[in-house]
């Protein structure tokens, strides 16, 4: 890594290769949003309640089915990716689906150059977090759209995860960790036309998620782990009423973690 500039080139053509093969992919399952399923789980719904006339700023859109799940429950939301291939496939879900959404494409740190409004809900969710080397610049966003009141919601895949190998079979990889990694590797969608893809990535630990909200003077006010996923990420996870738990290490392993924030209005 040289430059800062060279992992989001990198990850941002990583991301337009794989936004084809993700929307034609079952893991998805395009068709079925467009029939009117909601692409939200109820673990986020849960933790996000009413959003009916909220506005909601979605970091990390990809193709924006959650976005404009948000946008059916009659929330006003902006979804923000750095893929233009993906932004574009979000675009038309809107338009086919006739509903209000707006979406910008740029990386978040370049956020502030396009969007000046705050938001009731800053939210993120499932494989954000890995995609940036710097927390405390991530906290700065999330702060800087919240309005007064507002939340910030986190979904995330739980970090003791990418210590393993990817069959589970031994540990090889640091829990937290200020150096990148650079992969080439396949995606995570079940699809027929796989490729491979170059990505740079970080493996931070929760301290420093943390550290990256109450730097930027948020009160964390609810923190959750769970042994369990909404989707079959590895391949190899066995399945109990719609939750996904490794294969052989059922109940052993946190699969997820959830953060609530606010403002810390008290100075």
């Amino acid at each position: 890594m040289k430059t800062y500039d060279d992992f989001i080139e990198i990850n941002q053509s990583s991301w337009n290769q794989r936004t084809q093969e993700h929307f034609e992919s079952d893991f998805y399952n395009v068709k079925s949003f467009l029939e009117g399923k909601s692409s939200l789980n109820s673990l986020e719904i849960g933790l996000l309640g009413d959003v009916k006339d909220k506005k909601i700023l979605h970091l990390q859109c990809h193709f924006g089915m959650d976005t404009i799940s948000f946008a059916r429950m009659g929330a006003k939301v902006t979804g923000v990716d750095l893929s233009d291939k993906s932004i574009e496939k979000a675009k038309y879900l809107a338009d086919v689906t006739n509903c209000e959404a707006d979406f910008i494409c740029c990386n978040i740190f370049d956020l502030p150059n396009h969007l000046k409004t705050t938001f009731d809900i800053v939210f993120t969710s499932y494989g954000v977090i890995n995609w940036y080397p710097d927390l405390n610049k991530w906290g700065e966003i999330v702060n800087h759209y919240l309005n007064e009141y507002g939340k910030f919601v986190m979904v995330e895949f739980h970090l003791v995860l990418w210590m393993f190998d990817t069959n589970f079979e031994k540990i090889e990889s640091a829990y937290s960790r200020n150096d990148p990694f650079i992969t080439i590797s396949e995606t995570y969608t079940n699809s027929n036309k796989k490729g491979s893809y170059k990505e740079i990535t970080w493996n931070h630990g929760l301290s420093k998620i943390f550290q990256g909200l109450l730097c930027n003077d948020l009160q964390i006010t609810n923190f959750e782990e769970y042994d369990y996923s909404p989707f079959n990420l590895f391949g190899n996870m066995t399945e109990e009423n719609g939750k996904f738990r490794v294969a052989n290490m059922e109940h052993l392993l946190p699969i997820l973690f959830s953060i609530e924030a606010k403002k810390n209005n008290y100075r």
